[in-house]
């Protein structure tokens, strides 16, 4: 019997001292990826939003995503529309240091589904951290860039340049959807 106690102690004090807590961590782009809340509006060669033709598809505030590629660089990360504007998602180049992000190719580069034939170029693109503000009031993430598309008209036919995308990082809380 003191054999089987002397056994069972020892496998305990085994399991106890096997079991170390691993740290995750955190993906390469974790400053920058998020769900945000966001509203487009038409901008002009300024960067200014064209008076009269905010939120000009009438969209109210959207969701959407950033996070980072299946690479896991930190260099390189995803932005996602997730169908609620133009059906984009698309890869940009981005500076972790700076929190900026834009394209940098003239080739068709939209990775959504059925679009593939449509280049999307993002310029201007950073993420303010708590630049922004819930509606309960609390600091918020802010994030900007701009949009166009190799298969819009409108911008030439309404005298814009492009979309002006902004908002907040989504907190998960019900108070601030």
């Amino acid at each position: 019997m003191k054999k089987i106690l002397y056994f069972a102690a020892l496998l305990f004090c085994v399991g106890l001292t096997s079991c170390e807590k691993e740290d995750i961590g955190g993906t390469a782009t974790e400053a920058m990826a998020g769900h945000w809340y966001v509203t487009v509006d038409a901008a002009d060669e300024s960067g200014n939003v064209v008076p009269g033709l905010e939120d000009p598809f009438s969209l109210g505030r959207i969701h959407m995503i950033t996070n980072n590629t299946a690479a896991n660089n930190p260099n390189e990360m995803v932005v996602n529309d997730l169908g609620n504007f133009w059906e984009f998602k698309v890869k940009v180049n981005c500076d972790q240091k700076a929190l900026t992000f834009q394209t940098n190719t003239s080739e068709n580069n939209n990775l959504w589904a059925g679009y593939e034939d449509i280049n999307v170029t993002i310029s201007g693109g950073k993420i303010l951290p708590k630049a922004g503000r819930q509606n309960n009031g609390s600091p918020a993430d802010s994030i900007v860039f701009y949009v166009s598309f190799s298969d819009d008209g409108y911008p030439a036919a309404y005298g814009y340049k492009n979309y002006r995308v902004s908002g907040i990082r989504y907190s998960g809380l019900k108070e601030n959807d």
